[in-house]
């Protein structure tokens, strides 16, 4: 969450709140990493420095969009937490992972609070409650021809959720290929607008046929501006790990769906995705912006010496 440093241009007082409440949670994460490294003797990554960041550029988004935005990245990072934890057997880092994820619930709770007090979401889709148990038939998992049956509660509230993330993602990588400087950092980022804008209109389509609602698209959210208050490797660097996130996200979909034909909408993005990671990972790594981190030793390149 670097570009929070875009706060001191943010006028809404409850945005502006917000942000710094986020801003801090970031701060005081990094720290405790960097105790961590140190005490264990980890190199700590070069990551990001302030010449990643311009503080005097003009106003990328507008103050709304930061509120989605925080909510975007605060899911991902509950996502994150929540398969490490059970994973850690050290219990200071145990505890550290704890203390992020129940912070980040409470600054979810603050997102949801002004998302709600100023109007900025629609109501999710509102299903009636089943008069009596049913049993599945074999027409169940269809999804192409028969008789195809409405979507369940989980389908329908994983399509919203995918939607909510990615018109987000679209409009952050839409701003960010208006301000890229190198050509190819710029082409992957319309790339990666055009994959997000096609998935997410297949996504509005499967609720719409239901008569259910969807969010709608961010995108005048972000200004016309042209000067890039980021450098090239920290948005690259960034929608490389947002989408990295999609992956997890279009899993958890899959794990939970029973159409044949959601399945395979959700492969495709699948697919489109891991494309647009491999690309734009190897844009970093042209560039030596990617970082290796710890791995297993070599033992056959030890033998070999």
């Amino acid at each position: 969450m670097s570009f929070l440093l875009e706060l001191e241009i943010n006028e809404a007082q409850d945005i502006k709140k917000l942000v710094e409440h986020a801003k801090r949670l970031t701060e005081e994460f990094q720290r405790s990493v960097k105790e961590i490294f140190i005490k264990e003797n980890i190199p700590l990554p070069h990551g990001f420095t302030e010449d990643d960041v311009n503080l005097g550029a003009p106003r990328l988004f507008a103050d709304e969009f930061y509120v989605h935005y925080l909510k975007y990245a605060a899911k991902a990072g509950l996502s994150i937490y929540s398969i490490a934890i059970p994973l850690m057997y050290r219990e200071d880092v145990r505890n550290f992972l704890t203390y992020c994820m129940n912070s980040t619930m409470e600054l979810v709770e603050e997102i949801k609070t002004i998302l709600m007090d100023k109007s900025l979401i629609i109501e999710p889709p509102i299903i009636p409650a089943p008069e009596q148990v049913r049993i599945a038939d074999t027409d169940y998992l269809s999804g192409f021809v028969g008789d195809v049956r409405p979507l369940h509660a989980l389908e329908i509230a994983h399509l919203y959720d995918n939607i909510e993330n990615n018109v987000t993602s679209k409009a952050l990588i839409m701003a960010f290929s208006q301000v890229a400087k190198r050509e190819k950092v710029r082409d992957i980022f319309i790339k990666g607008k055009d994959i997000t804008n096609k998935a997410v209109e297949r996504y509005m389509e499967k609720l719409h046929y239901e008569s259910l609602p969807a969010p709608g698209f961010i995108d005048h959210l972000v200004t016309t501006s042209t000067f890039a208050p980021f450098s090239d490797k920290l948005m690259l660097f960034h929608k490389v790990d947002m989408f990295s996130m999609k992956i997890r996200a279009f899993g958890n979909s899959l794990a939970v769906n029973g159409r044949h034909d959601l399945a395979l909408l959700y492969g495709k993005s699948l697919m489109n995705i891991a494309n647009f990671v491999k690309d734009a990972s190897n844009i970093l790594i042209e560039n030596e912006w990617m970082e290796i981190p710890p791995e297993a030793v070599d033992r056959e390149n030890l033998a070999s010496k």
